[in-house]
């Protein structure tokens, strides 16, 4: 079966979410490359612009298990992952798992809880299981980690740790939607809203990512990958002498290996049997933005992140397309 064949199951079911999400083509295009390609993603926005209700949606198309939890200030590592509980009867403790043991996981502005609870993640996000005590436990397969975060509040939050922030494969900005888009949410709202129906399974989903995997990534496109990142690292190395004093730290290399599972799962989307460096290039900023840690002269002259990472892709060779011929 060829990738343009095995793509058709992805593509019902971003028809079937969209039957309750308006526009947010980037959000629902990053959140199945998550899902093919075994990352997690972290979603960047006000509130009101469907975020989760786009999981929500995703998860009833793939028939998976969706579980949201609200962060807040008071929540506890046990309140997320499980704990165990005394059984009176028999006299033993049982274990009572979480809300992390679902296919698809809302961490709900992950930005209010203290940095404890936000650890919490870490190990389930790396490796898929949660040790509670001394047993461990496997989540099931697959496992999506969704986290939201609210840029226009930072009362009662708390930055999230590199490393945790490291473990998203991508953080996604959403922004408001156009006027014509509005009209058609505010239509929308007026009738009842629509059911989406299952399309596939979570064994399916399994499958398509093993087919996901298949997919040729030319030597020249991983060492692309790694350019950028080491660029992020040592702007001179593309002639950007004078980025180096806006990054205290650049991106980890989680983030080359990264882009490359993340360009390889957007290749298997839209339909190719192999990796062009477009399929990078449109990932770089979504992989590589969260992964960049500023100087305080960067906060001064109000330079982000996109911005650093606009000048380092516009500056790095970019290879010739390879692969066509397979």
């Amino acid at each position: 079966m060829t990738s343009q064949e095995s793509a058709g199951p992805v593509e019902r079911v971003l028809y079937e979410v969209k039957k309750t999400i308006v526009g947010q083509d980037v959000l629902l295009e990053r959140l199945l490359v998550a899902l093919l390609s075994r990352g997690h993603i972290l979603v960047e926005g006000v509130p009101g612009l469907a975020k989760t209700l786009a999981v929500k949606s995703l998860a009833s198309a793939i028939g998976g298990d969706f579980h949201r939890v609200q962060f807040t200030p008071d929540l506890v590592p046990a309140d997320i992952l499980g704990t165990r509980v005394f059984h009176q009867p028999t006299g033993e403790f049982q274990v009572s798992l979480g809300p992390v043991f679902t296919n698809l996981l809302l961490a709900d502005e992950i930005n209010r809880a203290p940095a404890k609870v936000q650890s919490a993640l870490l190990e389930v996000m790396q490796e898929r299981q949660v040790t509670i005590g001394r047993e461990t436990h496997k989540v099931p397969n697959p496992f999506l980690v969704m986290a939201t975060e609210n840029p226009i509040e930072s009362e009662g939050t708390y930055p999230l740790p590199e490393a945790q922030v490291d473990r998203f494969m991508m953080k996604v900005l959403v922004g408001y939607p156009s006027v014509t888009e509005e009209f058609v949410v505010v239509e929308r709202s007026l009738a009842p809203a629509a059911t989406i129906q299952r399309i596939i399974d979570p064994e399916t989903l399994a499958g398509l990512q093993l087919q996901a995997d298949q997919v040729y990534v030319d030597p020249s496109l991983i060492e692309y990958a790694v350019n950028l990142a080491h660029a992020s690292r040592e702007p001179a190395r593309v002639g950007l002498t004078d980025l180096g004093r806006y990054l205290q730290y650049g991106a980890s290399p989680r983030s080359s290996i990264n882009l490359v599972l993340a360009g390889r799962a957007l290749a298997f989307l839209r339909g190719r049997e192999y990796v062009v460096p477009e399929d990078l290039s449109d990932l770089a900023l979504d992989v590589m933005r969260h992964r960049l840690v500023l100087s305080y002269e960067a906060l001064s002259d109000d330079v982000t992140p996109d911005d650093i990472l606009a000048k380092i892709l516009s500056a790095t060779p970019v290879p010739e397309p390879a692969g066509r011929g397979r």
